[in-house]
């Protein structure tokens, strides 16, 4: 089997079970939207945005750090697992002690002063999510280092499915059968509140346990033999991905963490409902990202040493750009019935669609992610984690004061258009040191006309209807197929 088709293989294996999954999980953002009002949903997208980045503190790096040091560590690499993984259960417990002694202030400062009690449930549900999530983190990195994409995958695809039957039983189900059944009204008593958010919350902590049972085999490969220096090196490697991680999540999140406080209220909650909604479309295209990356970590690491190395990282980023572009534009194509999975309830049907024009925004943003994903090669593999820290950071920076500037004004389009600077600044950043430090022969004029002609394209589409939306979409995919022809036939010889 050829590199280009093991690399395209087991990507595609993360990639389905990675958008199987999601998709699952998309499909309950009509059914929560339909339960939910606009400003309730604006505080499961805050709560659920927070959580994002205390999983990448708890994470503490560690899934980069174990890939890396199975490549530098000679002999015995069974050590690598067990003190990555240790690294993480002393997190994760450091955290809980914190949150639980800390609970009401936490609670309070989230609240705002208003619901209060709530908000104590919630920051224990989300604690506990946090923690296990953490602790699974390794043992899910080590399924990738031993090649087992389908068992990974079908891990992933059970937490979602669990997290969906858990939400339909507690949301829909429960209240219909307490009406007629006696056991289920016992069943329930003292601790369900019908249509109360805290339920989306208890759905995920359960699936997150059944999933770290499905993890067990890995985990019970734990042996406590611990190495100070390979625990401080491990360390000095993963504290600046780990710095890179949060202000990353600063980046895509804090918008989002933000939104409650820079337009207070229930306006302020709604605007926020809005904006995590239509952000849902765009998360098809984050789907690809993420199966990209899945699939790209391991691969990069393990063929780092090959001649042919930096050429085959330049040619990946070049189709995997020109992917993302087509995925981009065909989202935009079909709006017209894509929104239909952010349809309000009865109340406020259409309240969620007055944020679909961002939605190409929001596309091209996450392109920018992919790249910068992409490009972030460079200093994981020359262990200059410190470049990834720099440019996390100002990325940061900027997200912070263009946030605090626009989305007063601006509202979800001013976090839209922050994003958008914030990434192509952390990509320039990424390639300029990149090509200093270790070069890698990207066609970069090639890939800003494909960046330009997409977002332009994807307007266009976004504008039509879903016939011409999708003439649009075939046209371009023609033009592509025949600007890459020749370099398509040479790859499909290879493989």
């Amino acid at each position: 089997m050829s590199v280009i088709k093991k690399f395209v293989s087991d990507t595609m294996i993360y990639g389905l079970s990675t958008i199987i999954s999601r998709m699952l999980g998309f499909v309950m953002t009509p059914f929560f939207t339909a339960k939910f009002s606009t400003s309730i949903y604006g505080i499961f997208t805050n709560l659920f945005a927070i959580a994002s980045m205390l999983n990448a503190v708890l994470a503490f790096g560690m899934e980069t750090t174990f890939f890396r040091y199975l490549q530098k560590v000679e002999g015995d690499k069974k050590k690598v697992f067990d003190n990555s993984f240790f690294i993480t259960l002393i997190t994760t417990v450091i955290f809980l002690l914190t949150v639980f002694t800390f609970l009401h202030p936490i609670a309070n400062w989230l609240s705002q002063g208003e619901n209060t009690s709530d908000y104590m449930v919630y920051v224990k549900l989300f604690a506990l999510i946090i923690a296990v999530d953490a602790v699974a983190v390794v043992p899910f990195a080590k399924l990738r280092a031993e090649g087992r994409p389908i068992r990974y995958g079908f891990v992933k695809l059970i937490n979602i499915l669990v997290f969906i039957f858990i939400n339909l039983f507690l949301l829909a189900w429960l209240p219909k059968l307490n009406i007629s059944s006696e056991f289920f009204r016992e069943f329930s008593a003292g601790w369900f509140r019908e249509g109360w958010l805290g339920n989306v919350f208890i759905a995920n902590l359960i699936a997150s346990a059944v999933t770290l049972l499905l993890l067990i085999p890995q985990i019970l490969t734990f042996r406590f033999r611990i190495d100070s220096k390979l625990i401080r090196d491990m360390l000095a490697y993963s504290f600046p991905i780990l710095i890179a991680n949060i202000s990353f999540i600063v980046n895509e999140n804090l918008d989002k963490i933000m939104f409650p406080r820079l337009l207070p209220g229930e306006q302020g909650d709604a605007d926020l409902g809005v904006y995590g909604a239509v952000a849902k479309i765009a998360v098809f295209l984050n789907l690809f990202v993420t199966a990209f990356r899945l699939g790209a970590e391991p691969f990069f690491f393990s063929y780092s040493k090959n001649e042919n190395a930096k050429k085959t990282y330049a040619m990946i980023m070049e189709y995997f750009v020109i992917a993302m572009i087509i995925v981009m534009v065909g989202l935009c194509a079909n709006l017209d019935w894509l929104k239909n999975f952010i349809r309000g309830g009865e109340l406020d049907r259409d309240a969620y669609w007055s944020g679909l024009f961002i939605v190409p925004i929001l596309l091209f943003n996450y392109v920018l992610l992919g790249i910068y994903m992409n490009l972030s090669v460079w200093y994981k593999l020359s262990d200059q984690t410190k470049y990834g820290l720099y440019i996390s950071v100002i990325g940061a920076v900027i997200t912070i004061i263009l946030n605090v500037l626009l989305i007063p004004k601006y509202s979800y389009v001013g976090a839209a258009i922050s994003t958008t600077c914030t990434y192509l600044v952390m990509v320039s950043l990424s390639y300029f040191w990149g090509q200093q430090n270790y070069s890698i022969p990207y066609k970069t004029n090639k890939i800003i006309l494909y960046l330009i002609a997409g977002f332009l394209v994807s307007w266009a589409a976004y504008y039509s209807n879903f016939w011409m939306g999708n003439l649009i979409l075939i046209l371009f995919l023609a033009v592509v197929a025949y600007v890459e022809k020749n370099n398509i036939l040479k790859i499909l010889r290879r493989a």
